[in-house]
Order: C-alpha cells, then sequence, then structure tokens
C-alpha cells in the first residue's frame, strides 16, 4: 500500500471547504492517496462519533499513514492516536489551527467540550507517532497562538507561525495552503 492521508476538517466544516480540495489535488499529483471524509454532525460534532468514524475511515493505519487536521480535526486525530493499540503506528501528522484544551473566546458555550472530557494523554500520542507539525497563525481569532506552543512542547511539533492567515478558513480567504503541503511532503520522506 502507498502512502495515504487523511485531511480532518473542523467544527461546520465540510471536504469541499478552503484549501482541502487542492491540498488534495497538489498531493494526488504527487502519488499519495487522499481522503477527505465529510465528519458526522459538523454543527454539534462529539468526540464519541468523530474519533470512531475516523478510525472506520483509516481501518488499518501504519508507518505509510498520515493527517492533517484543521482545528478541531486536529484534536480528532490526537484522540484518535490515543485509542490506537500499543504496536500501531501512523507515520505523521500537520496540524493546522489546532488546540488541545476547551476553547475560550467570548461568545464560546463550551460546544466543543465532549473532545476535553479527559486530559489529553501526550506519552501515549508519542508512541504511536513521532513527527508532527503545528501551524498556527498570529492573528486567528478563534485558537490563539499559544497552542503552537503547546504542541511544540509536547509533541515536539515543529512549530510554524504564518502572519495574517487567521483561521486558515474558505471564509478568510485561504484556498491554497502550500506550508501544509510542504509540512506532508517533509514528514513523509
Amino acid at each position: 500500500m502507498g502512502k495515504r492521508v487523511f485531511i480532518i476538517h473542523g467544527w461546520e466544516g465540510y471536504p469541499e471547504e478552503g484549501w482541502r480540495p487542492w491540498l488534495k489535488q497538489e498531493l494526488e499529483k504527487r502519488g499519495y492517496d487522499v481522503f477527505v471524509p465529510a465528519m458526522p454532525d459538523t454543527v454539534t460534532p462529539l468526540l464519541d462519533k468523530w474519533a470512531p468514524y475516523l478510525a472506520k475511515i483509516v481501518k488499518t493505519p501504519d508507518e505509510n499513514t498520515y493527517f492533517v487536521g484543521h482545528s478541531l480535526g486536529c484534536i480528532t486525530i490526537l484522540r484518535y492516536l490515543e485509542a490506537l493499540k500499543e504496536d500501531q503506528k501512523v507515520g505523521g501528522a500537520v496540524l493546522v489551527a489546532g488546540f488541545a484544551h476547551d476553547l475560550e473566546y467570548d461568545g464560546y458555550k463550551g460546544e466543543l467540550s465532549s473532545f476535553f472530557r479527559t486530559l489529553v494523554d501526550w506519552e501515549r500520542i508519542k508512541k504511536h507517532c513521532h513527527k508532527f507539525v503545528a501551524i498556527h497563525s498570529d492573528d486567528d481569532p478563534w485558537v490563539q497562538v499559544k497552542h503552537n506552543k503547546i504542541f511544540k512542547e509536547k509533541l515536539k511539533a515543529v512549530s510554524k507561525i504564518m502572519h495574517q492567515m487567521k483561521h486558515f478558513s474558505g471564509d478568510d480567504g485561504i484556498n491554497e495552503l502550500p506550508i501544509a503541503l510542504e509540512s506532508v511532503l517533509k514528514i513523509s520522506r
């Protein structure tokens, strides 16, 4: 089996939004098998639906399996990695505008709290994946750049801080994301 990449959208996201179609096409041009699933119940996402759905899509992970997450897709990937069997490993993960604890912005009512009922088990995650890239923007209104530092510290992620990319969504005018492509290519060499 060749190299597989799973691109996981965020809260209220969908496969055709923003930079996901572009990244899928660019990776496929380079011979990757790319999957961009529509995650369930994106308006009211729940961890107990998202993580099992991702596991069902991936089937059997191996070291040629890579992930790219956007926003809520990142914690979904991390929770998926936590749940892998002891002997299962994946090749790497690129985390775009990701966060590892519940959000903290005005007007947020804890809609994503099911993803954070337990603390993230960083050591368990690192047993299953050794390569991480964390990409954040210095002007993201939803996910503060401090989350990049958390991923760098806890996962030894390569840190990428972008300027004026907001939340990296199509609504922000981000329809291509070369840093995500470069990151996948680098971790999958």
